[in-house]
C-alpha cells in the first residue's frame, strides 16, 4: 500500500504534536486522527487536542485540513491523552480526555498525593465534524477511590467499542496505598493500570478492574473472540520493568487474574505507550496453545479465533525501530512472531486501528530526527503483515 504521510508536523517555532490515538469508523470509512498540541515537547506546556479526518478511498486516504477539538477542554487546564472510541449502535463517537490544572506536574500531584486531573470527553454524531460540550465524569467513574487517587489518566490511545455494546476505556491511575499523619508515602503511591466501561451506550459509566499486582501505567485492550462464543478481554500495559506486562479477564474487565510480564515484549528505560487491536482472520487456522493449568483455560485458548497486533519501539534500550507484533495464538504469551520494523530510528508512542471490512490496518505514530519530530499514519494489508512478521 502507500508509504506513509506525514499528519502532524513539529514547527520551526518550538509547536509539538504528541499521543497520537486512531479510530476508524467503517461506515463511511473514514480515520479520525487525534493529537495533543503543544508548545513544546514538554508534557507541562500541552494546550490543547487536534484532529484530522481522513476519508478511505481504495488503497488511499484524502485528508483534511487540521482542526482543533475546542470544546474538549476545561478553563485553567491543558488537555491531554485523547482516547477514542465509537458506538456502532449509536453511530456516536466518544472522545475521553483529561484536563489537568495548568502547572501542575504529574511528580507533584504525586509527590503531595493532590490529584489535579478530571476525567472528561466529547462526543460527535457526524464523524467528528462537530463535537458536543465536554462532560466530566471524575467523581462518576471513581468514586470513593478518588480520595486515594493522586492523579490519573486515559489511554491515550483507542478504547473499544464492544460486539457485546460494552464501550471500554483504558485508564491507569497513581493510588496513595499509604499515608502518615494525612500525607502520602511517596513511595507507597503506585501506579495501576485499569479500564471503566458503558452498559448504556454512555449514560452512565463504572470503573471496572485493573492490574493491582504490578506497577503499571499507559495500557490498550482488545477483545479476543473464541469459538464457543465467548470473547477475553486482553489488557497489554507499560512498565519500567523491562518487559511488557499482559494480563486477560474473561468477565468483560470485572477482574484481571492472571498479569504477567512477557519476555518477548521488551521495554526501552522507563517503558513506553504501545497499542493493541485483535482481528478477525477470514480464515481461521487452528494452533495449539500452551494454555493454563484449569481444563476451561485450556479450553478456551484452544479455540481462540481472533488474532493480536501489538505496536511499539522493539529496542530495550531506547525508543526507536517502531515495530508491528502478530500473535495467532492470542492467549499463549510465548505465541508473538519477531517485530516487522515500520519505522527505523526515533519512534514513540503509536496507535492501530483495524479496517476489518477491508482486511488492513492502520498505525499512527510519532517519528522524524526526534521521536517528537512528526507524527505518520500509515496502511499495510493482511498480506504485507504475514510477508513481514516472522516467526521466534
Amino acid at each position: 500500500m502507500a508509504d506513509s504521510v506525514t499528519l502532524f508536523q513539529q514547527d520551526s517555532s518550538g509547536v509539538t504534536y504528541r499521543i497520537p490515538a486512531l479510530l476508524y469508523i467503517p461506515q463511511p470509512p473514514i480515520f479520525l486522527a487525534f493529537a495533543e498540541k503543544r508548545s513544546s515537547p514538554k508534557d507541562q506546556d500541552a494546550l490543547y487536542l487536534v484532529m484530522r479526518r481522513g476519508t478511505a478511498r481504495g488503497g488511499g486516504v484524502q485528508w483534511e485540513d487540521m482542526m482543533a477539538v475546542r470544546h474538549a477542554k476545561l478553563p485553567s487546564h491543558r488537555t491531554m491523552n485523547p482516547c477514542p472510541l465509537y458506538d456502532a449502535a449509536t453511530q456516536t463517537v466518544f472522545l475521553f480526555f483529561v484536563c489537568i490544572k495548568t502547572d501542575c506536574s504529574e511528580r507533584w500531584q504525586i509527590l503531595t498525593g493532590r490529584n489535579a486531573a478530571r476525567l472528561c470527553y466529547v462526543t460527535s454524531h457526524d464523524h467528528g465534524k462537530s463535537w458536543s460540550l465536554p462532560k466530566d465524569v471524575t467523581k462518576e467513574v471513581l468514586g470513593q477511590d478518588l480520595k486515594n487517587c493522586a492523579t490519573f489518566a486515559v489511554g491515550p490511545g483507542h478504547g473499544l467499542g464492544s460486539p457485546s455494546g460494552r464501550l471500554i476505556v483504558p485508564a491507569y491511575l497513581y493510588y496513595i496505598h499509604s499515608r502518615v499523619c494525612g500525607l502520602p508515602v511517596p513511595w507507597k503511591t503506585k501506579p495501576h493500570s485499569l479500564i471503566f466501561y458503558s452498559d448504556d451506550h454512555g449514560e452512565t459509566w463504572h470503573k471496572g478492574s485493573g492490574l493491582w499486582r504490578q506497577k503499571t501505567v499507559e495500557c490498550e485492550v482488545a477483545e479476543v473472540a473464541c469459538a464457543n462464543g465467548s470473547d477475553l478481554l486482553y489488557c497489554s500495559a507499560r512498565t519500567s520493568q523491562h518487559y511488557r506486562a499482559e494480563a486477560t479477564s474473561s468477565t468483560q474487565s470485572m477482574e484481571f487474574g492472571d498479569a504477567h510480564f512477557n519476555k518477548s515484549l521488551c521495554e526501552p528505560p522507563h517503558g513506553c505507550q504501545g497499542s493493541v487491536v485483535s482481528y478477525q482472520p477470514a480464515e481461521v487456522h487452528w494452533e495449539e496453545e500452551d494454555g493454563g493449568d484449569e481444563p476451561h483455560e485450556r479450553c478456551l485458548q484452544r479455540t481462540a479465533t481472533s488474532w493480536l497486533l501489538y505496536s511499539h519501539p522493539t529496542s530495550s534500550q531506547k525508543r526507536v525501530n517502531l515495530g508491528i507484533y502478530l500473535n495467532k495464538s492470542p492467549l499463549a504469551p510465548s505465541s508473538w512472531t519477531l517485530p516487522w520494523i515500520i519505522n527505523e530510528g526515533p519512534s514513540g508512542y503509536s496507535d492501530l486501528a483495524v479496517c476489518q471490512d477491508a482486511h488492513t490496518f492502520a498505525c499512527l505514530y510519532e517519528c522524524g530526527k526526534e521521536a517528537c519530530e512528526k507524527i505518520d499514519f500509515r496502511r499495510f494489508t493482511v498480506e504485507e503483515l504475514l510477508q513481514n512478521a516472522t516467526k521466534r
